[in-house]
């Protein structure tokens, strides 16, 4: 009989680690030929030969597999064009944090013209990058300054703003930007380097957002305020049941306080939604007349949760790109 292919024939060391069972498995079949003994079960070459093929074969289809995987996952760590984002399939983007993405500004340096159809935009996406929290500090001295301190991001692939559309005009031979609708707000929170976690929701809900230039072209500056509903809604309980639209009024394991003396405790039990602000900056970097699409970079400030009220907001600072588009050029 032939002599058995072992372990140490294929190596798991010479195959790559997403191969290796196949490898064990190529290996497993040619040693089980090998070992078979009596008349029933004598070795066939032929058979042999075979269960090798198709394994070998498995192989290969398995790393064009990996390949083709390898491929797109590496696709997800980079922006892509507005044409290849509308090149992929579901399956290509799903699993890859491509839908968390916007696409990247186009290089050509073009101006669009508002008026006439051209009184809309859509796909508006803002994606941040950078992630701090302004906080004023007092040293030992009594002296304040202001800090600007970097944030981790905790969130998952879920912080982008995307699908957003509003109304495009002009005022005063300017433009602006009124956002209308889409989905623009998502639950974010960041960490500090001593460890904090800062929750915030990133949005831009009813922003009017006006220009410095009077039409769409390389170096237009839009800038505006917008809202910052609370982080929490009305039906939310804290872990002690209480909420503003129903739970308890206060700590149930403090009965007592009902006769006054809550006063230590009056944030924390009285639950408000409260609408704080903020304010972005938007700069356009690249604009393609022929198909509508403009984007480039954009910095926003504003407030963080108060935790229903019970905590002092702080100064949320964000740094990202963005993407839109003027519907009806490319009609």
């Amino acid at each position: 009989p032939p002599p058995l292919i072992t372990d140490r024939t294929w190596s798991r060391h010479s195959c790559v680690p997403m191969m290796r069972v196949f490898c064990l498995t190529l290996a497993f079949l040619a040693s089980a030929g090998a070992l078979q003994t009596g008349p029933r079960s004598a070795f066939s070459p032929k058979a042999a030969k075979g269960a090798v093929s198709r394994a070998v074969e498995g192989v290969a289809v398995a790393g064009v597999a990996a390949a083709v995987a390898a491929s797109v996952h590496v696709d997800g760590a980079q922006a892509l064009s507005k044409t290849q984002y509308n090149s992929l399939t579901y399956d290509q983007i799903k699993g890859t944090g491509l839908a968390n993405k916007c696409p990247d500004a186009p290089p050509a340096t073009g101006n669009i013209n508002l008026g006439g159809k051209l009184n809309k935009f859509d796909e508006l996406c803002l994606e941040p990058k950078e992630f701090y929290v302004i906080e004023t500090v007092t040293d030992k001295k009594g002296v304040s300054k202001t800090e600007t301190i970097p944030g981790k991001l905790m969130t998952r692939q879920t912080y982008t703003l995307t699908g957003i559309e509003g109304d495009a005009g002009s005022d005063g031979g300017k433009v602006v930007f009124k956002e209308k609708d889409g989905i623009d707000y998502a639950p974010s929170t960041i960490q500090t380097p001593g460890g904090e976690r800062v929750p915030f929701l990133f949005t831009v809900k009813s922003l009017v957002a006006k220009g410095t230039e009077g039409s769409i072209k390389p170096g237009l500056k839009l800038s505006g305020d917008y809202v910052v509903p609370s982080y929490r809604t009305g039906l939310f309980l804290d872990p002690k049941g209480r909420g503003t639209t129903t739970g308890y009024d206060m700590a149930v394991a403090l009965p007592a306080l009902q006769a006054g003396g809550d006063e230590a405790l009056f944030k924390e039990n009285n639950k408000v939604f409260q609408v704080l602000g903020g304010s972005t900056e938007l700069t356009v970097t690249g604009v393609d007349a022929a198909t509508g699409d403009f984007g480039g970079t954009f910095v926003s400030k504003q407030a963080s949760d108060t935790d229903m009220g019970s905590k002092e907001p702080k100064t949320i600072l964000l740094k990202g790109v963005w993407s839109a588009h003027i519907p009806g050029i490319d009609d």
